[in-house]
């Protein structure tokens, strides 16, 4: 019988979400041109599209597509007129005289998980900028179609589009060698991944712009490249730290909307709703962070100071059980390794949680004239929410509107209104 054609489709989705990241990094690491391996991969893929809902899907649908680029790869070296050329095809710079075509039946057979490594620092490379390097990830690595990925960061499907195609120039004119850092530059290229999977995150957790407070796709994709990379770097305590700080920021996920999508704060949630299995692989996650710190002698890094942050919430069933002394002493800690504006922020709130809405208040006026905070919505939002617990209801007003006036993201906008509103 034959297979229905729309089932088909969604299984050769599922399978290219589940399987492009790796093909393309086995095949990047053959060509030497994550441009030429998007390529062959999208071949093999259209070629499944053709087939599967003719000969069904194959048992082992991984290797199948596999075998196809790599068909297409061998094809490309046959058709060229010369070795120079055939090596050039397929992104190896050739500067020796003699140079042998690329060993395809070899290479296959060879571990994926450091090809899958070597494309997640390729697309996360420091010569790239931050937008093109969350876009390449997302696009090589993750899987996402262009479209998708404009959809998620509400811009058009031209300039996503446009970035990824900078990005491999850049990458190409760069010289960029397909393999894994070492040393301190390893160090230095992690940081860059690391940052782009937390972008990933935020913008899924809690949306810039655009009708919805939740982007649940990007918040899945993140939590998956953050897996990926903890599988892969099993002994690095800060890739441990993020995944610990995204599954536990994740388990809030269902309780973070009302039923008409309107944000619900971090205090006023059904912690009921939380994701507890989220939370008990988060706090596992920080438990391993902490080790690897202490088996090295050094103190815990941002991810897992930020982590060690949402377990003290995490651990407080009930928001009056948060040790708030604990939350203010670990932003002052993380304000110590990363000094930003915002960490000096949400320290604030938490002296005023710990110590009185006075003493927080005192704090936030003095990042009123950061110049980094001009546009930043909950600065206004934060001190309305202190001249509110100081009785200061017309300051809070005028707070409180300021601040829908900087959102981008329409359903805090209203929320921000409706709140000064009451006031």
């Amino acid at each position: 019988m034959t297979p229905d054609a729309s089932d088909v489709r969604r299984t050769v989705e599922a399978v290219w979400r589940m399987e492009s990241g790796q093909l393309i990094a086995s095949l990047a690491r053959l060509t030497r041109d994550v441009g030429l391996a998007e390529e062959l991969a999208q071949d093999a893929l259209v070629a499944a599209l053709e087939q599967w809902p003719v000969s069904g899907v194959p048992a082992k649908p991984g290797a199948w597509l596999m075998t196809i680029a790599r068909r297409r790869g061998i094809d490309q070296v046959r058709r060229a007129e010369s070795l120079r050329r055939k090596t050039a095809e397929i992104g190896r710079a050739v500067e020796q005289e003699q140079a042998e075509p690329p060993d395809w039946e070899t290479a296959i057979d060879e571990p994926v998980h450091d090809d899958l490594l070597r494309l997640v620092f390729i697309a996360c490379h420091p010569v790239l900028r931050r937008e093109a390097r969350v876009a390449l990830t997302l696009k090589m690595v993750a899987g996402l179609s262009t479209p998708a990925i404009a959809r998620a960061f509400l811009v058009p499907e031209s300039t996503v589009a446009q970035r990824i195609v900078r990005a491999k120039r850049t990458l190409g004119a760069a010289r960029v060698p397909f393999e894994t850092p070492a040393g301190s530059e390893f160090t230095a290229r992690l940081a860059s991944v690391l940052e782009v999977v937390y972008l990933v995150f935020n913008e899924g957790y809690s949306a810039t712009a655009g009708d919805d407070v939740l982007r649940p796709a990007l918040v899945e994709e993140a939590l998956r490249l953050v897996r990926v990379l903890a599988g892969l770097v099993p002994d690095e305590p800060e890739v441990h730290g993020l995944a610990a700080l995204l599954e536990i920021q994740a388990s809030r996920s269902a309780a973070r909307t009302a039923r008409d999508g309107t944000p619900i704060l971090l205090l006023e949630q059904d912690r009921s709703r939380w994701d507890w299995l989220l939370v008990t692989r988060g706090l596992a996650s920080l438990d391993r962070a902490e080790r690897l710190s202490a088996a090295r002698g050094s103190t815990l890094g941002p991810y897992a100071l930020q982590a060690s942050i949402a377990a003290c919430h995490a651990r407080a069933r009930q928001p009056e059980q948060t040790d708030w002394v604990q939350v203010a002493a670990l932003y002052e800690a993380l304000a110590q390794i990363a000094p930003t504006p915002v960490v000096e922020l949400n320290r604030a709130v938490a002296v005023a949680m710990a110590y009185g809405a006075a003493a927080g208040l005192e704090l936030v006026d003095r990042l009123v004239d950061e110049p980094a905070l001009a546009g930043y919505h909950l600065l206004p939002s934060a001190r309305a929410d202190l001249l509110l617990k100081l009785d200061r209801r017309d300051e809070a007003r005028t707070e409180l509107e300021r601040a829908a006036s900087l959102t981008r993201n329409e359903r805090e906008r209203r929320q921000l209104l409706a709140l000064a509103a009451d006031c």
